[in-house]
């Protein structure tokens, strides 16, 4: 694992995009496209702003992300919505879009997404991820009812979970997927994140789901914080 330090969020936001593009582009090298799953929420968004000027062959790019709320593709909680917004625009603009949910026939039933979407399982090279107060990363929640099964199940893929911190049900990928990622870029930023994440490096927990991701990757997860 790698971790680099960063004075401000915006440098820190230059920097992941300078990185996350230049993985982009050896995934393309090395097979001709690439897929590129992200996170949601306010905090990439000064990333995401910066990495869609990169100059990455984004024809050949697919974005996805690493999870989604259960709510229709245009709702202001979604992680889609988002991404389209901040993300899939200039030079980004013509990278494929892979949502978790399509409509709100599967917001109401986020079960039949996952089947859809493990049916043709769509492979992240590069994936991008976050982690809360809680040491959760994607929607791999520690109070989740489902999270033993996220951990254990060999085949990539999604799963349904039902964090009760969380107003709604989410889609992730599970930790199969994850680990099975060419690169994984992890953002944090402030004190008690901080204090988290190096917790989550001395002994990996499933009450600290960050902590398994961490110890488990195959190439080590670059850390960027602020």
């Amino acid at each position: 694992m790698r971790q680099f330090e960063h004075a401000t969020l915006m440098d820190q936001a230059e920097s992941l995009a300078i990185s996350i593009g230049h993985a982009l582009d050896l995934a393309i090298k090395a097979k001709g496209w690439a897929v590129l799953a992200v996170s949601g929420g306010k905090s990439p968004q000064a990333m995401f702003e910066r990495l869609r000027y990169r100059p990455v062959r984004w024809e050949a790019v697919t974005v996805t992300l690493v999870d989604e709320r259960a709510v229709p593709p245009d709702d202001a909680d979604s992680n889609g919505a988002m991404v389209r917004s901040h993300l899939l625009r200039e030079g980004a603009g013509v990278a494929a879009w892979a949502p978790l949910i399509r409509d709100e026939a599967e917001a109401a039933h986020p079960q039949s997404a996952v089947a859809r979407l493990n049916q043709a399982f769509l492979q992240p090279d590069v994936v991008v991820l976050g982690m809360g107060e809680d040491g959760h990363t994607a929607s791999l929640f520690p109070d989740a009812p489902e999270l033993q099964t996220a951990l254990s199940e060999p085949t990539p893929g999604y799963i349904v979970t039902h964090p009760s911190v969380a107003p709604h049900a989410r889609i992730t990928l599970n930790l199969a997927a994850l680990l099975a990622a060419d690169r994984m870029f992890l953002a944090i930023s402030g004190e008690k994140k901080a204090a988290v994440l190096e917790q989550a490096l001395k002994t990996p927990t499933p009450s600290l789901p960050v902590s398994v991701v961490l110890a488990r990757h195959r190439h080590g997860v670059d850390v960027f914080r602020v």
